[in-house]
């Protein structure tokens, strides 16, 4: 593939391999390396759209401010005049590659963050957790929470704190301790 469009902090850029660009502020560090997602692939060919077969590895090079934007303001006989000023927080990468194969899941994550959480999902399953629990969505613990007894419930709020740490969860599961407590 000679180019590729990727999607980076919901904008889309059209990249090369070796091409070094300005993007909005990622949340990574200096010299980590993430995979965004590949929009098209073309350049060998006809054009791939949302190709799964395809992967961008693009690395970060460093944290920036871009220039700074002077707004002013003025309403003629009023005296009244404002200024103020805007710099955007930037981060510069750089495409490493443009092909390969790869997880279409694997894709958006960066890879410093991939590695510590499989390990982490696995090592622990309480014991008192109702069956398939980890496969229930909000609505759906909501609504059995009711019919759980107290060490079901219990055991379902350590794990959200633990893992899932899902706000609605977690209110879902306290409001059913204290509905068997009253």
């Amino acid at each position: 593939m000679s180019y590729a469009i990727i999607s980076v902090g919901g904008k889309q850029y059209r990249v090369r391999e070796g091409e070094r660009l300005l993007v909005d502020r990622l949340a990574l560090d200096d010299g980590a390396s993430f995979t965004p997602a590949v929009l098209l692939a073309g350049g060998s060919g006809d054009p791939q759209i949302a190709p799964a077969d395809v992967v961008v590895e693009a690395t970060v090079l460093s944290q920036e401010k871009g220039p700074k934007i002077r707004i002013g303001k003025y309403k003629k006989r009023t005296g009244y005049k404002r200024h103020t000023g805007f710099r955007s927080s930037l981060t510069r990468i750089q495409i490493e590659s443009i092909g390969g194969a790869g997880a279409k899941g694997e894709r958006a994550k960066p890879k410093q963050k991939a590695t510590p959480e499989p390990a982490a999902a696995p090592a622990e399953a309480p014991s008192g957790l109702p069956e398939g629990y980890e496969g229930l969505t909000v609505a759906q613990i909501k609504e059995a929470a009711s019919s759980w007894d107290a060490d079901a419930v219990a055991a379902a709020l350590d794990y959200e704190q633990a893992h899932g740490k899902r706000k609605g969860a977690m209110a879902a599961l306290e409001a059913a301790t204290a509905e068997e407590e009253s």
